[in-house]
C-alpha cells in the first residue's frame, strides 16, 4: 500500500488544471490521481497530452462532488492510506502534502485534517472555504477560526496553532482512506457542498477526531464551479444543511433545532432576497420542499442519540444570534 494520493475531482476545469496543476506538481510529493465527473471541455484530452502518464479515474456521468468522490475513490480503495482531497483551483506551498501526511501520522485518533486556507486573491486573509479551522454551532450552522459568517478576517498569525475542530474543508482534506471507506464516504444525496461537514460529524461520532494543522497553508481561488452569486449554491447550502441535522440527529432534538432554524432562515430568506435577488430567496424555499419530500426516503444507519454536533459545548448561542444582536464577529470574539 502506498503512503498517499492527492486525488482532485475535475468537472469541464480545463482551465483551473491549466493554471494550477504546474504548482501542484512543482510543489508536492505524492502521486496526483484526477477524477473526471464527465467533463465536455476537453480536460481529459488536455491531461493526456500534457501529463502523459497520470492516473485519471474518468466517470460516466457528472456525479457532483460526494458521489463523484465515492466513486473514484472506490476505484482507488487499498491502494493507499491517506487521500488527500483538492480542489483544482488550489495554489500550494512547498511540501505541503507530505507535512498534512506527517501530521497526520502523529495524530493516531484523526480522520481528517486540513491546512490554513488562505485567499489566492487577497493572501494576507482567510478563505472563507474552511480558513483555520470548521465549527458548528448548536444549530448547525458552520463558522471557522477566521470567518464568521460573510465577515472574513485578515491572516496575522492569530490562529496558527493545530486545533481539533468540528469539521475540515472539502477544499483541501486529508483523510485516512480506510475511515472513509468504512463511513461509505460522503452522502450521495448531498451532490455539493456541506458534505465533508456531514462526513466529519458521522467521524466524529464514530470517535475520531478532525484537525487543522495550520502550520501548512494553501490558497484557494474558490468559486471555481458555483460562485457565491449563484441561486444554485444557496439551494444546495440551505437543503444539505437539513439533511446532515436530519440524519445525525435523534428526531426530537431534531424538530426542535428545525423550530429555531425555521425562524432564522426566513430571517435569512429575506435578507438574501434583497442583497443578493428574489432567486437566493426561492432557493431557500425550494431547499425546504426538497428536503420535506426527500428526507424520509434518505438512509442513514449511524446511531444519533450520541451525536454532539459541536466540539465547543461552551458556544451556548447561536452563531447567527452572535453575529447579529451580539456584534461577534470574529472568532476570538466567541471565544
Amino acid at each position: 500500500m502506498e503512503k498517499a494520493a492527492i486525488v482532485i475531482l475535475n468537472f469541464n476545469g480545463r482551465n483551473m488544471l491549466q493554471r494550477f496543476l504546474p504548482n501542484i506538481l512543482a510543489n508536492s510529493t505524492f502521486e496526483i490521481v484526477v477524477i473526471d465527473n464527465a467533463s465536455r471541455d476537453g480536460s481529459v484530452n488536455f491531461l493526456n497530452e500534457n501529463y502523459p502518464g497520470m492516473a485519471i479515474v474518468q466517470l460516466e456521468n457528472n456525479f457532483g462532488y460526494s458521489q463523484g468522490y465515492n466513486l473514484g475513490l472506490q476505484r482507488l480503495k487499498g491502494k493507499y492510506e491517506y487521500y488527500i482531497l483538492l480542489n483544482s483551483d488550489v495554489e500550494a506551498t512547498p511540501e505541503w502534502d507530505s507535512r498534512m501526511v506527517s501530521f497526520m501520522d502523529k495524530m493516531p485518533k484523526a480522520a481528517a485534517a486540513q491546512p490554513k486556507m488562505l485567499s489566492l486573491i487577497h493572501k494576507n486573509e482567510f478563505d472563507y472555504a474552511g480558513a483555520a479551522g470548521g465549527y458548528l454551532d448548536p444549530l448547525g450552522y458552520p463558522y471557522c477560526r477566521g470567518r464568521i459568517l460573510h465577515t472574513i478576517e485578515k491572516d496575522y498569525g492569530q490562529y496558527d496553532d493545530p486545533a481539533e475542530v468540528d469539521w475540515a474543508s472539502g477544499a483541501c482534506l486529508v483523510v485516512r482512506a480506510g475511515v472513509f471507506h468504512l463511513l461509505n464516504g460522503f452522502n450521495p444525496e448531498f451532490f455539493a457542498h456541506m458534505e465533508e461537514i456531514e462526513l466529519c460529524l458521522r467521524m466524529r461520532n464514530r470517535g475520531y477526531g478532525i484537525y487543522v494543522n495550520p502550520c501548512v497553508k494553501v490558497y484557494h481561488l474558490g468559486g471555481g464551479t458555483l460562485s457565491q452569486s449563484s441561486p444554485f449554491k444557496t439551494y444546495l447550502n440551505f437543503r444539505n444543511s437539513l439533511f446532515m441535522l436530519y440524519l445525525n440527529l435523534r428526531k426530537s432534538r431534531f424538530m426542535a433545532v428545525l423550530a429555531l432554524r425555521l425562524l432564522f432562515d426566513f430571517a435569512a430568506m429575506i435578507h438574501i432576497s434583497y442583497s443578493k435577488g428574489t432567486g437566493h430567496g426561492k432557493a431557500i424555499i425550494k431547499a425546504y420542499l426538497d428536503f420535506i419530500k426527500r428526507a424520509k426516503s434518505m438512509n442513514n444507519k449511524d446511531i444519533k442519540s450520541n451525536c454532539q454536533l459541536s466540539t465547543r459545548p461552551e458556544n451556548n448561542f447561536s452563531v447567527i444570534i452572535n453575529y447579529y444582536l451580539r456584534g461577534k464577529k470574529s472568532f476570538r470574539d466567541l471565544s
